[in-house]
């Protein structure tokens, strides 16, 4: 097998390879991406510390080297920039500017949502489930818990301190979680139109994503598998033949 040369054949070795290093390496940066995204969930609890701004720098470094690499490394620089760059980009100016950009902080758990939506996710960690019901339930909950946090983040950053009852982030997260389920104790309510808004938005775009949760979760199992004839994608597991055209199917089983 030969060697590949240049510093972006290496890194594509790496990011896209099959070897057993570069397996472990993937496993890797996603081990550091998890770390991180639990850094951006508790930043709102740390912000105050003095080795807060060391830790976001560094963080924001890591972030930086790893964009570099993943876009040089893509051969598909315009998919990957549509898909993960963009988002990463968003989260990386963030944390550049940790200060004037405090309120905006919430951004960063869309690192969340990125790397759980990503082919180098579910090509690495979680082959055994790629397109399977697994994957969709993964994302439909990766897409709810950034929901979740980034609305929390945009109460946070408005209502902080300017209304009764939200001193905190854990007291904005609350105030989010009950009005996402509808359960709404009114002990902490928004003032004024503007507010009233904000929350309806909330429950109507959490319902709708608890909605689609309870969706994936009931609907039958399927894969993902494009009918060469018709290009009916998902089939059930064992199926032989497509049921909207007839042909002949063969399907990958990657069961012991």
């Amino acid at each position: 097998m030969e060697r590949p040369k240049g510093l972006r054949g290496k890194l594509r070795a790496l990011y896209y390879g099959e070897t057993r290093s570069a397996v472990r390496f993937r496993l890797s940066v996603i081990s550091i991406d998890l770390l991180l995204i639990v850094f951006f969930i508790v930043t709102p609890l740390i912000r105050d510390d003095p080795r807060f701004l060391t830790a976001d720098y560094i963080i924001a470094c890591i972030v930086a080297l790893d964009i570099l690499a993943r876009g040089y490394a893509s051969p598909h620089f315009g998919r990957w920039l549509r898909q993960n760059g963009l988002l990463d980009l968003v989260v990386l100016i963030t944390l550049l500017f940790p200060l004037s950009l405090s309120n905006f902080a919430f951004l960063r758990i869309l690192r969340l949502w990125s790397l759980f939506h990503s082919d180098f996710f579910w090509d690495t960690v979680a082959r055994r489930w790629d397109n399977t019901r697994w994957e969709d339930l993964t994302k439909v909950i990766a897409t709810l818990v950034t929901y979740l946090f980034i609305v929390t983040g945009v109460v946070y950053a408005l209502y902080a301190r300017k209304v009764d009852d939200i001193d905190t982030y854990v007291d904005a997260l609350y105030f989010t979680v009950t009005t996402v389920t509808t359960t709404g104790f009114g002990d902490i309510t928004l003032p004024g139109a503007t507010g009233k808004l904000i929350s309806i938005a909330i429950m109507i775009t959490g319902i709708t994503l608890f909605v689609r949760l309870a969706q994936t979760v009931m609907r039958p199992n399927k894969v993902r598998f494009t009918c060469p004839t018709c290009g009916l994608m998902r089939h059930d597991p064992d199926a032989v033949y497509c049921k909207a055209c007839a042909t002949l199917l063969n399907i990958p089983n990657d069961e012991d």
